[in-house]
């Protein structure tokens, strides 16, 4: 109940008085004072430009998991459902911000703006379908990345047309790297559902699987046929009715993410199927942990050991490296 009264409490607190939502806007405050105040992040305050992106990056992260009707604008009940208050005070009481995996950590910043910087090569703050497509080394087909741009999934924020904002990327980031999270199922099944009708039929996850089976030719790997592909699928997942696919059925079931990664992820696939021993046993290590997570902290840790090789090659132990400076 303490929760519950937290959160009429914020929500009163910030919202603009004849607006029954908060907005985005709304937060900034909330930021700022975290910016101000927090331990764990007065590093950054000598580079107000990163202060801005992280807290941007944070607002982003919070409207994806609890704005569910996508909209922009989050309701009192959104709030409550939501786990946002227990992460604001977790974050009041934690020193070290990485420590509170929900919304606020550092790291996890810093790997969305890493990897959205790694594809943005004009640096023009926009990202293209071909930049798109060379994400987790070319692991997505042609095809989903299409649907993504076609915005049947979200409508981008982005006003330049064919361009992907750097919002529009928090979100497909999220949705790609947690994809068993309920979020990310409504946006993959947006993207399989090409009429709109509600329901994954078998032709829909075809066309999506022959570009698959295409890059498995080409790469000189056994291919697997769509049938087999399909009894799979329906194994994983079951459905009530064995002839398509409901969003309800892939929310009551487990393995839902690794249908998605099957039908347009080839890496993903690939580690899928041969059941990857070091991923098993780290899934059984933290349990806790959402696959979120735990992508966040691998690449953390892959940027870090890389900015520590170009720091020693350049002699240099400056904090930042100068490319991530370059946007501002």
């Amino acid at each position: 109940m303490l929760t519950m009264d937290m959160a009429t409490q914020i929500y009163t607190t910030l919202k603009q008085p004849d607006l029954k939502y908060l907005s985005q806007d709304d937060f900034k405050p909330v930021l700022q004072e975290l910016l101000a105040t927090h331990p764990g992040l007065e590093f950054l305050q000598s580079t107000p430009e990163f202060q801005e992106r992280y807290a941007e990056t944070v607002i982003y992260r919070i409207y994806y998991y609890m704005n569910r009707s996508g909209n922009g604008h989050l309701t009192l009940r959104e709030l409550k459902r939501g786990n946002l208050i227990d992460a604001m005070l977790h974050a009041d009481e934690e020193e070290d911000i990485n420590k509170v995996l929900r919304y606020f950590s550092y790291e996890h910043f810093y790997v969305i703006y890493c990897k959205f910087w790694e594809l943005d090569t004009d640096h023009d703050f926009l990202i293209d379908k071909e930049n798109l497509i060379r994400y987790g080394n070319h692991a997505l087909t042609y095809r989903i990345v299409n649907r993504i741009f076609s915005q049947v999934p979200r409508k981008f924020t982005s006003s330049v047309e064919g361009k992907m904002g750097y919002e529009d990327f928090v979100y497909f980031i999220l949705a790609e790297e947690d994809k068993p999270s309920e979020p990310s199922l409504e946006y993959w099944f947006k993207c399989i559902d090409l009429d709109a009708n509600g329901v994954l039929t078998r032709n829909e996850m075809q066309f999506f699987y022959e570009e698959q089976l295409h890059r498995m030719e080409c790469m000189a790997q056994e291919p697997v046929l769509f049938e087999d592909i399909l009894c799979q699928i329906i194994d994983m997942i079951k459905p009530e009715n064995d002839s398509y696919i409901t969003l309800r059925d892939l929310k009551g079931s487990k393995l839902s993410g690794s249908v998605f990664n099957i039908l347009f992820n080839l890496n993903k696939f690939m580690a899928f199927e041969t059941r990857d021993p070091f991923l098993i046993r780290q899934e059984r290590e933290n349990p806790t942990l959402t696959e979120w997570d735990r992508f966040a902290h691998r690449e953390y840790i892959r940027l870090s050991m890389e900015e520590d090789v170009e720091d020693a090659s350049n002699g240099s132990a400056e904090a930042w490296d100068e490319s991530l400076e370059a946007p501002f």
